[in-house]
């Protein structure tokens, strides 16, 4: 039967994520380059690790195609139980980088848990939804599925992580897509549009506007929802966040995470100081114009313009050597993996691994859209590594086990009638 799954994998998923692991490692490869070139397996640079990086991965996927499929969802809660140890582990032995204690350190090389924690989450919640019994109508249901979420963003938001911590956000999508009332994904959007409104706009205009829209939904809406209590009800919870936004802003965040929303408002941004980063990414990128500048021609790139450039801002050499032709090329690629995910999780035989699929997918496109976003000013640098592109072994094994024990789950698919 194992044989018989390993014969039946996706050979398109893995084709796509051998492309994008190529083209992430030619990335690096071109962002990381010294004056003198050295060999492509040197330890000593930074390509020479993220390539040994991505030969380590080969056993690793050799043992999650051969291991028994059903052992991810009979283990998942272990998965789950060892990746909350693992964070709670830093609290004592995690080392401190800029502020966040968020890595085991060993050596010259580094572990960080929240990488793979998201895969045990997506295991546990996967398991936990595909019982017969469980209907996401349920408040009670509903809030099982919110604790498996919400307990790993509590423990990374300590380290503090922000950035790591809103990823597990995405798996809303998933809850949505198993019969979690649709508000709550409308709601979530809604306050994010507020948060930033309010800090553009006097909260009494705000205010003024919504209760004109509320007032005009209740007047045209039919009798059986006119509740006047549960619309002033919503009303004043309105209210308080859009008044209490400001307070949040000056009161509660950290002064770097609020240079982070100036930069993406505009607001006072020093582009010598806290916009600088952004600022060069933007010029890196567009000077590459159609077609680019060629490879390893990047001007801004091989100056070392753009900071922290074979990590977070790794797309800008993208754009700056491949043009806007081979920024569209490697975006059509994640497309069409996030895509073939999604299909290939439809087909599924039974929810377990559907839902499993459409964690992976939530995870990967929400890693694909942030990274991309927050290099041309439409979301806050917030530190999210492009998946298969960014500098990292912590990345690379996260998203190559998450993706491939999907594969296999996809693979025994014939064996799980």
């Amino acid at each position: 039967m194992r044989g018989k799954s390993i014969g039946n994998i996706d050979w398109l998923t893995i084709l796509l994520y051998i492309t994008l692991v190529t083209m992430g490692w030619l990335t690096i490869y071109s962002a990381s380059l010294p004056p003198e070139v050295t060999s492509i397996f040197d330890t000593k640079q930074i390509y020479g690790r993220q390539m040994l990086f991505i030969l380590l991965s080969i056993p690793l996927i050799f043992i999650l195609l051969f291991l028994d499929a059903k052992i991810f969802e009979r283990f998942s809660f272990v998965f789950y139980g060892i990746g909350i140890l693992l964070l709670l582990g830093l609290f004592v032995f995690g080392s401190t980088i800029k502020g966040q204690t968020n890595w085991y350190k060993f050596g010259g090389f580094g572990f960080q848990p929240s990488e793979f924690v998201k895969t045990g989450v997506a295991l546990l919640l996967a398991k936990y939804l595909s019982f017969p019994q469980i209907n996401l109508k349920n408040v009670k249901h509903q809030l099982i599925g919110f604790g498996i979420i919400l307990l790993p963003i509590f423990l990374i938001l300590l380290q503090p992580d922000a950035g790591s911590a809103m990823i597990f956000l995405s798996l809303i999508f998933v809850l949505n897509r198993e019969g979690l009332p649709g508000w709550y994904l409308f709601s979530g959007f809604g306050a994010i549009v507020l948060f930033f409104v309010a800090l553009k706009i006097d909260p009494k205009y705000i205010m003024l506007c919504i209760a004109i829209i509320m007032l005009i939904y209740y007047l045209r809406s039919r009798k059986v929802t006119r509740n006047p209590i549960l619309f002033l009800f919503i009303f004043i919870i309105i209210s308080g966040f859009v008044f209490s936004v400001n307070y949040v802003y000056n009161n509660v965040l950290e002064s770097h995470q609020k240079d982070r929303i100036d930069v993406l408002l505009g607001d006072n941004v020093d582009v010598k100081k806290e916009g600088y980063n952004l600022n060069q990414s933007m010029i890196a990128i567009g000077s590459g114009g159609l077609t680019g500048k060629g490879y390893l021609e990047g001007t801004q790139t091989k100056g070392g313009f753009v900071p922290e450039q074979h990590t977070d801002y790794i797309f800008t050499t993208v754009g700056e050597e491949w043009g806007f032709i081979g920024s569209s090329l490697v975006i059509l690629l994640f497309v069409t993996l996030f895509l073939r995910i999604i299909s290939l999780a439809e087909k599924q035989k039974t929810k377990f691994s559907r839902v499993y699929g459409y964690c992976v997918a939530s995870y990967l496109f929400t890693h694909f859209f942030v990274n991309i976003a927050m290099l041309i000013k439409l979301f806050p640098t917030i530190g999210v590594p492009l998946p298969f592109f960014s500098y990292g072994g912590s990345s690379l094994w996260a998203f190559t086990i998450m993706l491939f024990i999907f594969i296999k789950l996809d693979a025994n698919k014939v064996n799980e009638w």
